[in-house]
């Protein structure tokens, strides 16, 4: 549904994106994900059709953006971080100046509007825009990015300005149209809230995608490839020895340890610990924040 084949875009001999491929699927939540400056923007206006990449394409449906834009608008919507409306007008009277420019009818509009404004929790605000709090202003460009029914809708910073209860309400609001069948592209600096509502994400650092896929495969990537265990009985357990097994810290007099594997051992290790009685074996879940520091550390210094 959004494709990027080597999407490049360079300013003045700088490249702000470089050689960047997606493939985003039908029904996706997809997370652009990097630290300001990083080429996230920049790829969001080349495949929105604002600018034109130096050098690569991107499509969306099957469409190459660049050489058909006014087609390619027709089938997204899309929310920047800063959303801009006609301060006089009503929140009804926004919507539908812009549904008129998408050609809906008289009678669509007056059945599309009402529904939008109360999914984003804005029915019966009369009051003109400009008297508007920015989360309200948000909860509204989010209304503005639905409002022709896209088959993709690309996001930046779509948090900004929400509080808790905004927060969660378009966690929702994109969850339901994702299963509807909408991709929906979200880009944001802010790891915590993308790895809430996306299935998987890439990294760009420098304007280059240094890592991608599932929250899995980037958890994985982001490490050596190690795996934590963490071992926890009711007796002292018996030392552990293993080919796989790189350290390991035991605590409590033998009742707890720490291991750090090559690989996933736990099977083996129950046979070794089981007459100790096995409480706790698991693995430790990988602290993404620091996965994900970790990726524009090595760029950086790359």
């Amino acid at each position: 549904m959004i494709r990027c084949e080597h999407l490049t875009k360079v300013y003045n001999g700088v490249p702000a994106v470089e050689d960047l491929c997606l493939d985003i699927q039908a029904g996706e939540i997809f997370g652009l994900l990097g630290p300001n400056g990083a080429g996230k923007s920049t790829t969001i206006l080349m495949l929105i059709g604002l600018i034109e990449p130096t050098s690569g394409a991107c499509f969306i449906d099957g469409t190459e953006v660049a050489t058909h834009p006014i087609e390619v608008k027709r089938k997204i919507g899309y929310m920047p971080e800063d959303v801009g409306f006609y301060a006089t007008l009503t929140a009804e009277e926004n919507l539908d100046y812009s549904a008129k420019l998408y050609g809906m009818d008289a009678a669509e509009r007056r059945k599309r509007i009402p529904d939008l404004l109360s999914l984003v929790g804005l029915e019966g605000v009369e009051k003109a825009v400009g008297g508007y709090s920015k989360g309200m202003r948000q909860r509204l460009g989010l209304a503005k990015a639905l409002i022709n029914e896209p088959t993709v809708i690309i996001l930046d910073e779509p948090t900004a300005n929400l509080d808790p209860q905004g927060v969660a309400d378009y966690r929702r609001i994109i969850r339901e149209t994702a299963e509807n069948g909408t991709t929906v592209l979200v880009s944001s600096h802010i790891l915590s809230e993308v790895s809430r509502v996306c299935t998987s994400a890439a990294v760009l650092v420098h304007g280059k995608r240094v890592a991608g896929g599932s929250w899995n495969d980037l958890a994985h990537a982001g490490g050596n490839g190690d795996v934590v265990i963490r071992v926890e009985t009711r007796s002292p357990m018996p030392e552990i020895v293993h080919p796989a097994l790189i350290s390991a810290e035991y605590a409590e007099g033998h009742m707890t340890a720490r291991l750090v594997a090559s690989a996933d051992i736990r099977n083996e290790i129950a046979d070794t610990v089981g007459s100790a009685g096995i409480r706790r074996l698991e693995t430790e879940v990988p602290d993404l924040e620091d996965i994900f520091l970790s990726y524009y550390h090595e760029e950086a210094t790359s």
